[in-house]
């Protein structure tokens, strides 16, 4: 990619691309269990995202129909309680939340903030409606617009999710960059015509060797350079 892309607008992922989404379900879990050690939280926070990746896909297959986030989320607590030996509604009710108050990485909101000088932001996530409300105001993020998978009641990486983005920015897929710390999301992007730009965080998934996307970027300041920003972060 040129310095000087033919780039209208930036659509970002959110859990794990934006925000450190496993550190804030271990403060949910100890939260719940304080006498856990770290392995034993690892274990829990391990049992809820595969209950919440293969319950997606369950969905994405056609296998089981389509549910909230939160409905998963809240599945998922449960299971985590009851791995943990915790039978209190209310604790799980708040294990539930966890999911939606992860920090954001330490250069997400200033480098938000300096790319949305020069580009309409999209935020795109496989976060409910409501989880995205409470997770965008926790984390500081700052949007143009922010879309839930649940607008196209399924879940990343079915392409009618990047379809929302599209749609929403009236320009080309070509015209638009999506962001992501997955490589799988941005595979998908691809697919229907997205420029993607990797990010590495310590959750991604990172690239294969056969993946070409159009930029790969240490963090928000490095992106923000290699789009040509003058006054890029330092």
């Amino acid at each position: 990619m040129s310095s000087e892309p033919e780039i209208d607008v930036l659509v970002f992922d959110v859990l794990g691309t934006l925000v450190d989404e496993p550190a804030g379900l271990r403060a949910g879990v100890r939260q719940l269990d304080p006498s856990l050690d770290d392995s034993g939280v690892e274990q829990l926070v391990s049992l809820w995202q595969q209950h919440v990746g293969r319950e997606q896909r369950r969905i994405l297959d056609g296998v089981r129909p389509y549910l909230t986030s939160d409905a998963l989320d809240l599945e998922a607590a449960r299971l985590v309680a009851d791995a943990a030996g915790v039978d209190d509604p209310a604790a799980v009710a708040a294990l539930a939340l966890s999911g939606r108050t992860p920090p954001p990485w330490p250069d997400t909101v200033a480098g938000l903030a300096r790319l949305a000088e020069r580009f309409p932001l999209i935020g795109l996530s496989n976060a409910s409606r409501t989880a995205l409300l409470g997770l965008n105001a926790q984390a500081g993020l700052r949007w143009h617009q922010a879309l839930s998978a649940e607008e196209a009641r399924t879940y990343k990486p079915d392409p009618a999710v990047y379809q929302l983005a599209v749609t929403v920015s009236g320009r080309p897929p070509e015209r638009l960059l999506m962001v992501a710390a997955h490589a799988w999301d941005l595979r998908a992007a691809q697919g229907l015509g997205l420029r993607t730009a990797y990010v590495a965080r310590p959750v991604g998934d990172p690239p294969a060797s056969s993946d070409r996307f159009d930029l790969h970027a240490d963090d928000l300041a490095d992106l923000a350079r290699q789009l040509g920003d003058a006054r890029a972060l330092t």
